[in-house]
This record gives structure tokens, sequence and C-alpha cells, in this order.
């Protein structure tokens, strides 16, 4: 029977008194640690701890220095740009330690691009990545991240098993899902070595969205373990994490679909989604299996063919397109390339044999779009790498233009973007509504994102501060919108050190419920030594 107590064991590895933890404070050493992904300003770093043990980290933990852990610095919040505590790497926590045929086992710093590539050579999957493949699995546990496929499979916390967390007082959590369950009073007890610490369940309720990353989980009878997942490093330390993996991985075909018209790509999306659920239900092997749809607006594909990626990718974007969508479609398991040319040679032949893929690309002969139709099938790894790369090239380009912007117009420039998710068939409501926000203050916006999820991240392109503060005034207007909408201003990237999604937190749970937060990091680091300032700060 499942508890609501844990006990902490003392750390692993080598015994603080046979070493000396190494600090590294040089300074040009530390200005490569300085700044995350979202080019959030004044990073800078009281020194650095590359950790190889779950020593290394309660060592790290034992003075008063604040830490803050990272992964690969790859947050578009702030989360991991330090402001004066110490930077605790895990980059050398790096093991991929066993794969079983449903699952793995793995180390905090080990790459998504590594777990891949190892899991790939065993016939598995894992199928809730987010699509920066350079991120480390600690982070996106932090983070409970998603992305392309969470229409299918969910985000990262429906597939977390097992962790191990060193928490702010030095002791180590070996957590498994279904073991420790909130007490019917609404806490849990952990027992470290001079105490026990209560811990209280917060009582907001979280919307019931595709993707959630906003602040701590609460829920009645939660399991103990998301209390972790989605924290964003405020609470504990992962070390370690068990993984559940499809044991049979699927084949896997790629369609970059322009549409001319906005409209006519939504209405597909729409179709596209309903098939896809029948095929889950009915398990009809020829049925249209899609586990992801992204998306790019008019103003992304601008940005490509300005940055020349769809001629270094061999993408041809039609002049005028609206949009754009990514298409994910699975096949049976050792599904051939040849056999998909096949399907797709014949989907104009009446009698042609049926197939997902025939059925697909009469879909697509249907929309007026099967000839703009770009594919990578089965086995073609390198066209594979181009269509992604031309979705990847977009918020690269963004970040890049955020950058010189900081560089060449004012170092007070800074990533102004929203992460926010409503029910799907809300999308085109809250579509007008980000258009129309951003367009009446004349600003420079890209949108894309999981359309099949109803997840969109509008990113503001600043050729002044003006835009950011004004970019900012408007995501707070819109996260009040995606709430009324029945979503959440908050979907994938989570929360960090970012004040306009500090305050979209606020809107989602209000000032009470941030104080639910403050008092679950109280009860566990009373010290706020661990992240302080990200998700909120310590005071009101």
């Amino acid at each position: 029977m499942p508890g609501w107590s844990i006990r902490a064991r003392a750390p692993r590895g080598t015994p603080r008194a046979a070493r000396v933890l190494a600090v590294q404070r040089d300074p040009d050493v530390l200005a490569a640690f300085l700044e995350d992904a979202a080019h959030f300003p004044g990073g800078h770093a009281d020194g650095l701890i590359a950790a190889t043990s779950e020593t290394d980290i309660s060592q790290a933990l034992a003075g008063s220095t604040p830490v803050l852990p990272i992964g690969a610095q790859s947050s578009l919040t702030g989360g991991a740009t330090p402001m004066g505590e110490v930077v605790l790497s895990t980059n050398r926590l790096n093991h991929i330690l066993e794969i079983r045929a449903d699952a793995v086992r793995v180390e905090a710093g080990v790459t998504l691009v590594d777990l891949d590539r190892a899991l790939r050579q065993a016939g598995r999957y894992y199928p809730p990545a987010p699509t920066f493949m350079g991120a480390y699995v600690g982070g996106t546990i932090a983070t409970n991240a998603a992305g392309a496929a969470t229409f299918k499979y969910g985000t990262t916390r429906d597939w977390v098993s097992a962790l191990t967390v060193v928490l702010p007082g030095g002791g180590v959590l070996d957590i498994e899902r279904g073991a420790v369950i909130a007490h019917a009073d609404g806490y849990f007890d952990i027992v470290v070595s001079d105490r026990t610490i209560r811990v209280p369940v917060p009582r907001y309720r979280m919307p019931q969205t595709a993707k959630l990353s906003a602040g701590y989980f609460a829920a009645p009878a939660m399991d103990l373990i998301d209390l972790f997942i989605g924290s964003e490093g405020t609470l504990g330390v992962v070390t370690e994490a068990t993984l559940r993996v499809l044991p049979v991985r699927p084949a896997m075909c790629l369609a970059f679909v322009p549409f001319a018209l906005r409209a006519g790509a939504l209405a597909f999306v729409r179709q596209v989604r309903g098939l896809a659920r029948d095929t889950w239900r009915t398990h009809d092997p020829n049925g249209i299996d899609v586990s992801a749809i992204e998306h790019m607006d008019a103003r992304c594909l601008e940005l490509i063919r300005e940055d020349g990626v769809d001629r270094s990718q061999g993408v041809t974007i039609p002049a005028g397109a609206e949009m754009a969508l990514l298409v994910t479609l699975e096949l049976p398991a050792g599904a051939s390339g040849a056999r998909a040319y096949e399907e797709i040679g014949s989907a104009r032949e009446p009698d042609a044999p049926d197939g997902p893929l025939r059925r697909f690309c009469r879909l697509l002969d249907a929309a007026g779009v099967l000839d703009e139709v770009e594919v990578a099938v089965p086995g073609d790894d390198a066209r594979a790498s181009q269509l992604l790369a031309v979705r990847e090239a977009v918020p690269a380009s963004v970040n890049q233009r955020v950058g010189r912007a900081k560089q060449t117009i004012d170092t007070a420039i800074e990533k102004t973007a929203a992460d926010m998710v409503v029910p799907f068939d809300r999308l085109e409501e809250l579509l007008t509504a980000y258009e129309t926000a951003f367009g009446a203050r004349g600003l420079d916006v890209a949108i894309w994102g999981h359309i099949s999820d109803g997840n969109l991240h509008p990113n503001v392109i600043p050729r002044s501060l003006a835009d950011v503060q004004n970019g900012k005034a408007v995501i707070l207007e819109l996260g009040r919108e995606a709430i009324r909408l029945g979503g959440a201003p908050l979907a994938e990237h989570g929360v960090g050190r970012n004040r306009v999604k500090q305050r979209l937190l606020e809107q989602l749970y209000g000032r009470e419920g941030i104080e639910e937060m403050r008092a679950v990091k109280q009860a566990i680091d009373p010290e706020w030594k661990l992240a302080p300032g990200v998700l909120f700060p310590r005071q009101p």
C-alpha cells in the first residue's frame, strides 16, 4: 500500500572527507554560463561546480551560498541564467545506465539526442521529447517539457516512472511513481536525518489542458513524484530518472504542407486530428496515425526565405502562403521507403491498394495542396533532417534577431514571447486575438507552435526596447484571454525568472495560489538555497 511518507538517504559517491569539491571561479570559464537561450539580461555567477555524483551535489548544497542547477541552458524563460548563485552543472552526469524493453534509466545530464540514438539502436522510442534535442533529460523533467508529439503521447510527466532527487538539505530521495501518495488531509512527510518535513499540497486546481508547465503540480491524492516534475529546480536537483519507452519504434513519415490560406490549414488540421483519434481507437492498420502537427505562420515563412533556409534545405515555399504545416505520420514498424513511395504515387488511382499514406495523400489532394507537399519517407533520414531544419530555423532565426538587437540597439532587450495553450476548438479565437493585439501596437511578430495541441508561440522581433515593453503588455492581455478560453498562459517552457511569465502564473492561480507554492518551497527549502527567484520571488 502506498503511504504519504518517504525517508531520505545519504548521498552516494566519494565521501566528502576524501576530497575537496572544486569550485571554478575563473571569469573566462564562468562567462559561458551567464546566459541561457532566453537572452535574459544581467547574468552573473559566484562560481561553477560540475557535479559527477550525488555527493558533489549534496556538498554543493551544504554551504549557505545559493545554487542554480542547470542543464543545457536551453531555457526560454531565464530559468537557467544565474543571478549571483553558484552554478551547478549536470553535464558530467551523462550516462545511460540501463535500457529495458519498456523503460530506460539515465542520469540527468544525458542529452535527448544521445538518448534517442541509444534507443534507436535498441529499437525503442521515447516520444515526449521537445523539439530541441540538445536539451538534457534533467531539464525536461524540471520543466515538464513537451513538444510536437504531445497530441498523441502527452508530456514528460506522463513518461517519468522514477526519480532520484537531492534535496536542499543534502539528503536524497528515491521516488517511484505510485509509492508515495498525498495524505487525505493534503500533505506529504519527508523524513530527513534530523527532522520530518511536512509538505503541504497546494489547493488550487490546474487547468485541464494538453500541456502545462506552470509551477508546482497540485491535485488531491497526488503522487509525490509529480511535485518535483515541473518544479524548475527549486525543490531539489534531479540526478537520475527512469523513463517509460515504447518497446517498438514506429516508422516515421514527415510532410511539409504549405497552404495559401490559414482557414484551409486549420480545417485540414481539424480533419486530421479527428481521423488520428479514430485510428487510435479502432487500431485500423490503414488508418491515418498522426502524432504531431507543427505550424508556421506567414511571418515565419518570410524569415525562412530571408535567411535562405528554404534554398539551403531544398524546400519550396509558394509565394503568398499564409501557413505551413509539418505533419508527422506514424507507420507500422519496418515500413519501407519503397512502399511509402508506392502509396504516394498511386494516391490518385481509384483502384490502388488501401494504406495510411494513400489515405493521407487523398486528404491533401482534396485540400488542393498535394502537388505542393514535400515528403520524407521512412528511412530517408537526410530529407527528414532537412524538413525538421526548416521548422527549427524559425525559433533560431528569431533568437538570432533578438541577440543582435540586444547587442546593437539596447542591452536591455530580451526575448519576448508567449507560450499559451487552449482547447483546439478555441484555437482560431486565440490566433485572432494574437493578431489583433500585436497588430494594434505595430509589433513585428512571428507565430509558430504545436497546432495539434492548441499550443502557440508568438515571438516579438524587436526593433527597439519599446517593442519589448509593448510586447510584454500584450502577452499579459493575451494570458487572460487564454484562461478565458479554457486554456493556460504557460504551456511547455516553464516560468523561470521571466517577470511576465511570473505574472502570468499569478493570473492563472491568483495570489493565494502563489502563496501556496511559497509554502511548499519554504517547507522543503527553508533557506531558499535552490534557484532563488525562479518561479516567484521569496517575498510578495
